[in-house]
């Protein structure tokens, strides 16, 4: 009968998410740019400006992921 050994890697594992410090770096860069690949943010952005989903793909492949270009292009 053969038996399945499982090997520990020799070094220790970083921490958790829940043990590093939260910080607020990042947040603002990312609320900045519109995530042509999240559903999610494609919706918002439409519903802000009033234009639809397959818009604001549009206006994100045109201009980038900039937000305040994308609203621009938007014509909001």
């Amino acid at each position: 009968m053969r038996r399945c050994v499982l090997h520990q890697s020799s070094q220790e594992e970083e921490p958790t998410a829940a043990a590093k410090k939260k910080t607020a770096r990042g947040r603002k860069q990312d609320r900045a740019r519109v995530a042509k690949g999240q559903d999610y943010e494609v919706r918002y952005e439409a519903k802000k400006t009033g234009r639809s989903a397959s818009a604001v793909k549009k206006a994100v492949k045109k201009v980038g992921n900039s937000r305040k270009q994308v609203e621009k292009r938007l014509g909001r």
